[in-house]
């Protein structure tokens, strides 16, 4: 058997992986001299309170490598292989966290899968390897169709600022939109790992359009796309998003995926963002 374990940047419930049987290991979020885990301390409504509190942007820090010993130790005892399924390295370092513990345990077969992504897009991978653990795939299988799936995700996003992403140093080849287009409503994309820039718009009316478009034009229409919504401090438009989508791509379901503190930290509130798969 294979046991998945996933992390709260997926942004999946934690109702939803207790339910399924998945670890989900936290991140930590730091304001001044105090640190909270984003799975029992600080929630995504909890944290937004104290960040329009706070006077200073918050910090986040990957998982100690030793919260990933007890699930290690329980796959020694079952003789399972563990894949565990990361956001990207060139966001987080939750790889890292991973491979470390990894190291404190040689005679378990620990694989750790870089997904080059976050959210939503984290969340559907996660879900397709325990589909595939519990129908009884092996983990090179499980690996190896996770490798392909990754590279044939998209994920575009807005912000209401670009502020959080420069201050929190998690804003990639965006940093050309910083100063020069103050104005301007940019459309961003994770590509190869990190935050991109996609286009400009002149208003967030007209970037939302757009998001709408990239997906009409670039996401395949079949649920086997894995299209989701995210969002921060912004339901209501991610609901209208997901009805305005459904009827544009003949879908009966798309996810809502509530982005988490250890995300928002770096997008800020009001974000908004759509994920899938192309063939």
């Amino acid at each position: 058997m294979v046991k998945i374990v996933a992390d709260t940047t997926s942004g999946l419930p934690r109702e939803m992986m207790k339910s399924l049987n998945i670890p989900l290991i936290p991140q930590i979020v730091i304001f001044g001299e105090e640190s909270f885990r984003d799975d029992t301390e600080l929630d995504t409504a909890a944290f937004l309170s104290k960040l329009k509190a706070s006077k200073e942007l918050p910090k986040t820090a990957a998982p100690p490598p030793a919260l990933y010993n007890p699930i290690f130790t329980e796959a020694k005892k079952q003789h399972e292989s563990v894949v565990v399924v990361a956001p990207s390295a060139k966001v987080s370092g939750t790889v890292r966290a991973a491979i470390v513990a990894a190291q404190d345990f040689p005679d378990v077969d620990v694989r750790v899968v870089d997904s080059l992504s976050v959210a939503g897009n984290l969340a559907s991978l996660v879900l397709l390897a325990d589909e595939w653990a519990t129908s009884g795939l092996d983990a090179d299988t499980i690996v190896n169709r996770l490798n392909d799936w990754i590279g044939r995700g998209r994920l575009y996003f807005l912000v209401s600022t670009l502020e959080y992403l420069q201050k929190g140093g998690r804003i990639g080849g965006a940093k050309a939109l910083i100063g020069k287009m103050l104005q301007v409503k940019p459309i961003l994309c994770v590509r190869e790992g990190q935050v991109e820039p996609f286009e400009q718009q002149r208003t967030k009316k007209r970037a939302l359009a757009r998001l709408i478009e990239i997906v009409e034009d670039q996401c395949p229409k079949s649920l086997e796309a894995h299209l989701c919504v995210m969002q921060a401090d912004a339901m209501a438009e991610a609901e209208e998003l997901v009805a305005d989508l459904k009827s544009r791509m003949k879908l009966t379901a798309i996810p809502i995926y509530e982005l988490p503190p250890a995300i928002v930290v770096h997008g800020g509130p009001g974000v908004l963002a759509v994920g899938f798969f192309v063939h």
